[in-house]
C-alpha cells in the first residue's frame, strides 16, 4: 500500500497501518516531538456522517473523558493516542464487575459538564431510533404485536420524558474505552444528542461474544444499578433504555439481513425484559 499523504501542518511521520475496516483506515504515526498519535482516515460509505459528528463531539469534549482531536482535515482526523489497553482486556484479566465499575467511572468523566458550545450537527436521539420505529410500524401494519412494537413504545416514552439531554458518545462499549497515560478514555464516538441512558444501554450487550455475561440476570441487574447511580437515573429507566437499545440494534441487523446477530440482540433484550419485570 502506498504511504498516505497527510497534511503537512500535522507534522506527522512513520505511518503504520494498524487496522482497516469497511469505514476507515487507522494509522499509527509520530508527532513532531516523537509521541505516538492516531490518524483515522475515513472511506466514503453510507454512514460517514456518524464519524464526522463524532469528530465534532471530540472537539467539544476537549480531552475530558475522551481522546483529544488534534487535527481535522476533510475525512481525516488526527487523534491523541489513547493507549494500548482496552477495557475488554481488563474484563478478561480482572473480571466483569471490575470492568463495569471502570465503565461507570469513564461515563462520569465523559458526561461531565463543558463550557464549550454544543456542536450543532449532533444526531437527535429520536432520529437515531428511526430503524426501530420503521420496523415497529411495519409489524403493526401486518397485525403483529412484536417485540419491536413493544420496544418502540418504550423508546417513545423515554424520548418524551428524558432524564437529561446532552451530547452522547453514541457507541460506548468495552472496545471503545482505552487506558493510557491519561487514564481511561473513550474513543470512536458517533455524536448523538439525547438522554445519557442511551450510552449506558449498549454496555449490556457487550462484549459481543459473551452470552454467559449478557444473558446473566444478576449481571444485568447489577449493571443497571451501577449505571443508574452514575447517571442519577432510576434503575427501571436504565433497563428500559437497554431494552430499547437492543431492539434498535436488532432492527439494524434486520435491515442488513443478518439474522444471526438480530436473534442474538433480541435474546439479550428478552433477558433484560425479564429482569425489568422484577423492578
Amino acid at each position: 500500500m502506498d504511504q498516505p499523504d497527510f497534511p503537512a501542518r500535522w507534522k506527522v511521520s512513520d505511518p503504520i497501518l494498524i487496522a482497516e475496516t469497511f469505514s476507515s483506515r487507522i494509522w499509527k504515526v509520530r508527532l513532531g516531538g516523537g509521541k505516538p498519535a492516531i490518524v483515522k482516515d475515513l472511506k466514503p460509505f453510507d454512514d460517514v456522517e456518524d464519524e464526522l459528528r463524532g469528530a465534532h463531539f471530540l472537539a467539544w469534549r476537549n480531552g475530558e473523558g475522551a481522546v483529544r482531536l488534534l487535527g481535522f482535515d476533510g475525512n481525516r482526523m488526527l487523534l491523541e493516542h489513547a493507549g494500548e489497553r482496552h477495557l475488554l482486556d481488563d474484563l478478561n484479566t480482572y473480571g466483569d464487575s471490575a470492568a463495569t465499575e471502570i465503565a461507570a467511572e469513564a461515563m462520569a468523566r465523559l458526561f461531565a459538564p463543558s463550557d464549550r458550545p454544543v456542536p450543532g450537527d449532533l444526531q437527535p436521539l429520536r432520529e437515531r431510533f428511526a430503524s426501530l420505529f420503521k420496523r415497529a410500524e411495519a409489524d403493526r401494519a401486518a397485525g403483529e404485536e412484536s417485540v419491536y412494537v413493544d420496544a418502540a413504545g418504550i423508546a417513545e416514552r423515554l424520548l418524551a420524558n428524558p432524564r437529561d439531554v446532552r451530547p452522547l458518545h453514541g457507541d460506548l462499549h468495552h472496545e471503545n474505552i482505552m487506558h493510557g497515560p491519561r487514564g481511561w478514555l473513550a474513543i470512536d464516538p458517533k455524536g448523538v444528542l439525547g438522554d445519557p441512558g442511551f450510552d449506558a444501554a449498549n454496555m449490556f450487550y457487550n462484549p459481543l461474544d459473551r452470552d454467559d455475561l449478557c444473558l446473566d440476570p444478576e449481571r444485568i441487574a447489577s449493571m443497571a444499578e451501577i449505571f443508574a447511580r452514575t447517571l442519577g437515573q432510576d434503575v427501571r429507566a436504565m433497563l428500559d433504555h437497554a431494552i430499547a437499545y437492543g431492539c434498535l440494534s436488532a432492527s439494524w441487523h434486520g435491515e442488513d439481513k443478518n439474522a444471526v446477530d438480530e436473534s442474538g440482540e433480541l435474546s439479550v433484550a428478552a433477558a433484560i425484559r425479564d429482569v425489568r419485570a422484577n423492578f
